[in-house]
């Protein structure tokens, strides 16, 4: 592999709005609308710069695809993931294992949005 073996993720949600809000509200950020040519598919991006470390990727809403209960765990990369997870209750998710040392390669908290995804926030 030239690359990281990661290139694009998306996550898949029910309610847009509901979404949106949680993911802006415990990253305090703004998520971007992508065009889509087909009306049955809704997607906004997270902020991302090609030529900076990580993948970039996106929320995505597709008629007849289901939220919630895969089995793939995204990991955000966060300054404190404590600060992050601090946000999740407010904005409508739940925390599945607070903030825990995983050794020399930092801390993890997982956490569930609003759509039942769970995903994980990593700092060092």
């Amino acid at each position: 592999m030239k690359n990281n073996p990661v290139g694009w993720f998306e996550i898949y949600v029910q309610d847009m709005p509901r979404a949106k809000a949680f993911y802006q509200t415990v990253f305090a950020l703004e998520l971007e609308r992508l065009n889509t040519p087909d009306s049955a598919l809704e997607m906004w991006s997270f902020p991302m710069d090609p030529a900076r470390w990580g993948a970039g990727g996106a929320l995505v809403k597709m008629t007849g695809v289901p939220s919630g209960g895969n089995s793939t765990l995204v990991y955000f990369s966060c300054e404190d993931c404590a600060l992050e997870e601090s946000r999740v209750e407010k904005a409508g998710g739940r925390v599945e294992r607070a903030k825990m040392s995983i050794g020399e390669y930092g801390f993890i908290s997982l956490v569930c949005d609003t759509e039942g995804n769970m995903i994980g926030l990593h700092s060092m």
